[in-house]
Order: structure tokens, then sequence, then C-alpha cells
């Protein structure tokens, strides 16, 4: 099996403020290249795209592609079942999925999101004997769960359910060491427990694929032929035990772009990974919002901010404030509108309770309104 898998979550869609309105004509394209290509592995979520990413599952591969043909992993969103005070409503949800997706059984299955608060939802509800018998039953195949907290609360999840087949990552080579992240932490954890890893963020929403001149220029140098997405994928596909790591691609040309450099992956050797090690520490001393644009704040904002995108321009511009320039106000209008400014944030948090990178973002949206609305 390939090691790419196709991550539904950044779709094209037809409208860029109204993320639920998903291009199916070019998802179709995107979805037959991936096949053609001979890759197979498809990830989607129950709340991608505002509930709409396991639709057009459904009617982009589901429904053009015989089911022997790829493999489909869908997730239990835990953080939708925090105030549940039965099991029914994950079996409502599970069942849910089945149905929009369209089909009998899950290849791989995971809970989404394991965090400790997180986990001691899952543990209240049984979640994971729920599992258990879903799998027994044949509608799910693979059990797993992705992660996003500290490597102790990883080995407490592993060590109290051994049943668990793989684990989901965020891995790439700027959190690598990031304390906050604990990348390779979480990485060794997963290993000693003999457990198979499945790789999230490996361009790290993007970042990783547009990188500043210095970074760009040191990497180049060393392979012309490489563009920084690749160089990103092979960091994370060379890593012992991984299985599959996963891009979120929203064209054509990154599919095309994608399969072509994970065909046949040159392993990276050890100069081209203390490059990657120089090019983290550029990047690192960068001022930057880590947010990695899944879009997990943006559903149940009362205010409707396009947090991503705001975030997103604020980070294009520490290029021009650095060098005295001013920063683009106008692009800053033109994403808000429709939609709420930074300074129409209420500071409810909720964001920051959906948010997998553990973010600050009430306090970062305060610098975005400070940097555009003076």
């Amino acid at each position: 099996m390939k090691k790419l898998g196709f991550g539904m979550m950044r779709l094209p869609t037809v409208d860029p403020k109204a993320t639920e309105q998903i291009d199916l004509p070019q998802v179709c394209g995107m979805v037959d290249t991936f096949l053609a290509r001979g890759y197979t592995y498809f990830d989607t979520a129950y709340f991608y795209h505002g509930g709409k990413s396991e639709c057009a599952v459904r009617d982009a591969l589901v429904k053009r592609h015989s089911r022997e043909s790829f493999l489909l992993a869908d997730k239990l969103p835990l953080m939708h079942l925090k105030d549940a005070d039965s099991g029914e409503a994950q079996a409502r949800i599970f069942h849910e999925q089945l149905e929009k997706c369209g089909v009998d059984y899950f290849d791989y299955y995971l809970l989404h999101c394991i965090t400790q608060e997180s986990y001691e939802t899952a543990q209240r509800l049984e979640t994971f004997a729920f599992l258990r018998q879903m799998q027994a039953e044949g509608k799910l195949r693979h059990l797993g769960f992705s992660f996003h907290d500290k490597a102790g609360v990883l080995e407490q999840v592993l060590s109290e359910h051994p049943e668990v087949e793989f684990v989901q990552l965020q891995l790439n080579y700027l959190d690598w060491e990031d304390e906050r992240v604990q990348s390779r932490k979480c990485y060794e954890t997963v290993l000693r427990h003999g457990k198979q890893v499945i790789v999230m963020e490996p361009v790290k929403g993007g970042k990783l694929a547009a990188l500043p001149e210095e970074a760009a220029a040191l990497l180049r140098g060393a392979h012309p032929d490489w563009t920084p997405a690749q160089w990103a994928l092979r960091f994370a596909a060379g890593l012992d035990q991984v299985m599959m790591v996963l891009s979120g691609m929203s064209t054509l040309g990154q599919v095309e772009e994608n399969t072509q450099s994970m065909a046949a992956p040159e392993p990276l050797c050890g100069e081209d990974r203390a490059l990657l090690e120089r090019t983290a520490e550029i990047l690192s001393a960068i001022p930057a919002i880590a947010c990695t644009a899944c879009r997990y704040c943006v559903d149940g904002c009362p205010r409707e901010i396009p947090i991503p995108d705001l975030f997103a321009l604020y980070n294009g511009d520490q290029a021009a404030l650095r060098q005295g320039r001013e920063p683009d106000r106008d692009r800053y209008q033109s994403i808000a509108e429709g939609a709420g400014t930074a300074s129409s944030c209420v500071s409810c948090r909720q964001c920051e309770q959906q948010c997998p990178q553990h973010l600050e973002i009430t306090a970062w949206l305060e610098r975005v309104k400070k940097t555009y609305e003076g």
C-alpha cells in the first residue's frame, strides 16, 4: 500500500467563505487522479467542511468507484459528546456516518482528537468498548485514534487500551522538538507500544509548502528538483512504523505533485535531516501563529469569525511588518466581509476548547485587531 493518504478536510469550494459548499466536480477529478496513480487511502471526519466532507466522499468516491478499490477512514467526534449522558449519541453518530458516506463499513475508524479531556469523555461513555463491538459486527476493520496532547497522556491511553492498532499523530520537522506539540516524544511513545503511525499535518497546514526565501534557498541548494512540500512529506514518510501520511489537498495540482513525489520517495540522508533542522530554526525565529487551518474553531463561533483566514493573513504579513511596511488592511476587510472581524470576538473561548493546537486564540485575535484595526 502506497503511503500517501487523501485528507478530505481542505477540499476546494465554490465559495471560499462557505466551506460547506464543496466543488464536487473538481473533487471528482482529484479523486480519480489519486486512484489512477495507485493510491487508495481516504480520510474524512464528522464535521469537516461543516459536516459535508462525508457527503463528498460518498458522491465523489463511493458512488463512482468499487468498494474494493479504496480504503476509507472516518472519526468519532468526541468533542461533540462531552455533554452526552449515555452512549446513545455515539451510536447514532457512528451509524449516521456510515449512511452519509454510503458504506457498510469503515476500513479504519478513529476516536477523533484525543486529549486528556476528551479521553475522560471516552472513558465515561465506554467508547472503546462500543467501537470494539462495532468491529466485532464488521462495521469497522481497524481501530485507532488521533491525538493532540502531551506524551504522558498518550502513554496512559495506550497502556489502558492495548487493543488500539494505530495512532494518528501530528508529525513534521517543525514540530519535531516543539515542547508544546511534542511530536518526537509522542512518536517514540507509539513505537514503544508497537503500534503503527498515521501522520497528519506533515506540511503543517501548508506552512512548510511556502517557506521564506532563506529557508527555501537552503533546501533548494541541496535538491533543486524537490519542492518544500516534498521535503516535508519525505521527512514524515521516512519515519519507522509510518503506514500512511495524510495530505489535505485542495487542488488537482497538489494531488499530481504529491502523488508523483510519494510514488518512490527518496529517503532523507543525514545531511538532508541537518538541513531540515536548520530550516526549523529559521521558521521558529519568525513570529507566527501556529495555526494549521483545520477550521475546528470556526464551527460554533457566535460571531462567525474566519479565524484561520485572519491568522493566515497575519502570518503572511509578518515579513512586511518587520521591514516597516504596512499590513494589508484591504485584504483584512475582504476576508472579514460578511463574517466577523477580530474585534467582534466576545471572548467566549469556545474556539480554544476545539483547537487541537491548544492556541490562545482570543489573545491572538487581540493582536490581529491591533494590527489591522488600529
